[in-house]
């Protein structure tokens, strides 16, 4: 599967890897020796400047800390867009480096978020879950990884896709309940 890097995966409706559930991954990077991403609508209740002092100005709100997923939870991942010295790894989405000052980059920077962890796969891990039907792959807008509202990110993805896919983003959380 070529062309990965830059675009989304969204977790089907009934993937139930608690890690993953009615997740959207941003993929940042994809090799034939792996993938590498960030679950863009999993914030945390730990606001950004409690564990890295003077970031929380730079970043986009809501200013807390979100779950990357399930890999390096001890790591954090800057990933913006616009101004300042990015790495880009799917641009226009690049990398912020964390150990550095973060006053120059008040105000310099479009889009700011910080990642706890990230999600990974090996060599066609993720080929196979894509095969097997446990992820959507959706093209990426820069505002999915800043929206204000990660909790409405997956029906929002789903729903602008249009079809049998916008029809999924009205599935209730648990269809047993239907």
């Amino acid at each position: 599967m070529e062309g990965l890097r830059g675009q989304l995966l969204v977790a089907r409706h009934q993937l139930d890897d608690p890690n993953f559930h009615r997740t959207v991954v941003l993929l940042l990077d994809h090799t034939d020796e792996g993938t590498f991403g960030v679950v863009l609508n999993r914030p945390l209740e730990v606001e950004v400047d409690d564990v890295l002092p003077g970031w929380g100005a730079a970043v986009s709100g809501p200013s807390t800390l979100f779950q990357g997923g399930p890999v390096g939870l001890d790591g954090a991942i800057g990933v913006a867009v616009g101004g300042g010295s990015l790495d880009l790894m799917a641009a226009p989405f690049g990398l912020i480096d964390l150990d550095s000052d973060p006053e120059p980059l008040v105000g310099a920077l479009t889009g700011l978020r910080v990642f706890a962890g990230h999600s990974g796969w090996g060599g066609g891990q993720l080929e196979a879950e894509i095969e097997e039907g446990s992820w959507f792959v959706v093209p990426a807008e820069t505002a999915d990884a800043f929206t204000p509202e990660p909790d409405q990110l997956w029906r929002r993805v789903l729903r602008r896709q249009g079809g049998d896919l916008a029809i999924v983003a009205s599935y209730p959380e648990d269809a047993s309940l239907n």
